[in-house]
């Protein structure tokens, strides 16, 4: 079955927000699609209707077996591109987001599956994100926050929270990009800011904020 680009931007958004197994509210999905919650609530019943979603009145909704599927589709698609655009096209990774928004939408298998073979079927697109495999599978690596991390330790930046074009900047201009090693070296009790090592470069002091954004796996 073929559905709206709205429909789909509405049905992988509620399966990013439900990625942590809680209820989507009605406000938290209209504050990720930048729209109303009455826009919201109308898109909802006709996702209802053609049983992709389940609701639970004053408590929220989630995906259905057969949303969760269909939204997992669109993101193996997302991914993908993402891919493709970064690894052949050598697209920055603050570029890919958006074209990836448009070409989600191409909606045939025979594509999806041809552009997954000829990549080498990856496992994670620019940012670390996991890539569904045909089947909806995808590897699942345990990554902790930065934020997390206490003096001293040495991580791997695995994935980008936050994937928005200033944070993706911000961490260019700090040479930090997927697979980054670095190292903590002290925090500040004051704002919580982290003073990190990467490489060979003097030790740069980054924000709490910034360190809530980049997941990584201890060393």
């Amino acid at each position: 079955m073929n559905y709206s680009i709205s429909e789909e931007n509405y049905l992988k958004a509620i399966y990013l927000l439900q990625s942590d197994g809680n209820l989507v509210t009605t406000n938290a999905l209209a504050l990720e699609l930048e729209t109303s919650a009455s826009s919201v609530t109308d898109m909802l019943k006709k996702l209802k209707q053609k049983k992709l979603l389940h609701y639970q009145p004053y408590r929220g909704f989630k995906l259905s077996m057969d949303g969760r599927k269909v939204a997992l589709d669109i993101v193996r698609r997302h991914r993908l591109w993402e891919y493709f655009l970064s690894e052949k096209l050598k697209f920055k990774w603050d570029e890919v987001h958006e074209l990836a928004e448009e070409l989600e939408h191409v909606n045939n298998k025979k594509l999806t599956d041809r552009l997954d073979e000829y990549l080498g079927h990856p496992k994670f697109d620019p940012h670390g994100d996991p890539i569904p495999d045909s089947f909806g599978k995808m590897v699942k690596t345990p990554l902790i926050k930065l934020s997390q991390l206490t003096e001293n330790k040495t991580a791997e930046v695995y994935n980008v929270g936050n994937q928005s074009t200033e944070i993706l900047h911000l961490l260019k201009h700090h040479k930090i990009q997927i697979g980054t090693r670095l190292e903590v070296k002290r925090i500040f009790p004051f704002d919580h800011s982290m003073e990190i090592k990467v490489k060979s470069l003097s030790p740069i002091t980054i924000s709490e904020q910034l360190a809530e954004n980049i997941y990584v796996k201890i060393l």
